[in-house]
């Protein structure tokens, strides 16, 4: 295909992707925004209230950077791996596979639709936040850069996890099992500084500390970790996810029949 060719595919993909969430938007996008809601006025006003402050500002504050990266998780995860895998049991997955479009512009357009739902979310979220509390951003550059990153690492997770799963209940056992755990004790309603030493410690085996602390510093300029280390685990997290990812969709495992 030539580049122009690979750059329409990757549009019409990236339009079906946008086209299949907004649709439904009251089971893809309101939800957030109610479900957030709920969280700023529970954790926030109420609890937060008696708790006072974390990490040096109002724990109404601190707890917003992390409960709208959540909502960014969760979109992202969950855009892409209902999307991939009601390809993969229509059995359209495999037409994509054998058509001339290459591997990368089936993966992109998948990734860019979780991408796009993550960052619509993530404007509907704030949006609702800022009805409860005032958001002074401290740094532009690093929210839009967190936001992107962790919408394509966890928009990947998500195809990979469509890839191995065999019915549509395997869908919903890494975010119930694994990723709502992860989201709770990544710190996105205390701080680090909290933990004793050895939790402390392996709280940053979990990606969503580095998500959540970098996302709070270009909010509020506070983290419990460094933002340059926190990037680079990102960064990192996300490139294993791309090739592994590259990887399941060149070999086609669990993909063809």
């Amino acid at each position: 295909m030539t580049p122009y060719e690979q750059y329409i595919a990757l549009l019409t993909l990236l339009r079906k992707e946008i086209r299949r969430y907004t649709r439904i938007w009251t089971q893809t996008l309101l939800p957030s925004a109610i479900t957030m809601s709920l969280y700023f006025l529970i954790f926030g006003s109420l609890i937060g209230s008696r708790i006072g402050q974390m990490g040096g500002v109002s724990y109404m504050e601190f707890v917003v950077p992390g409960l709208i990266m959540m909502a960014i998780v969760t979109n992202s995860y969950a855009n892409v791996v209902s999307s991939f895998f009601g390809s993969k049991f229509n059995n359209s997955i495999e037409e994509l596979l054998v058509s001339p479009t290459p591997n990368h512009i089936i993966l992109l357009g998948f990734v860019s639709g979780g991408v796009s739902r993550g960052m619509l979310v993530a404007v509907i979220v704030t949006t609702v936040a800022s009805l409860f509390v005032e958001l002074n951003i401290h740094s532009y550059a690093v929210v839009v850069a967190v936001v992107a990153l962790t919408s394509v690492l966890f928009s990947l997770c998500g195809l990979i996890n469509a890839v191995f799963a065999n019915t549509f209940d395997d869908i919903s056992i890494v975010p119930t099992f694994v990723l709502t755990p992860l989201t709770y004790l990544g710190g996105v309603f205390y701080s680090l500084e909290l933990l004793p030493d050895f939790w402390a410690t392996v709280s940053q085996a979990n990606p969503l500390v580095y998500v959540v602390n970098a996302f709070r510093f270009g909010v509020l300029g506070v983290s419990d970790v460094s933002v340059g280390f926190a990037f680079a685990m990102i960064g990192s997290f996300t490139l294993v996810a791309y090739l592994y990812a590259a990887h399941l969709l060149r070999t086609g495992k669990r993909l063809r029949t």
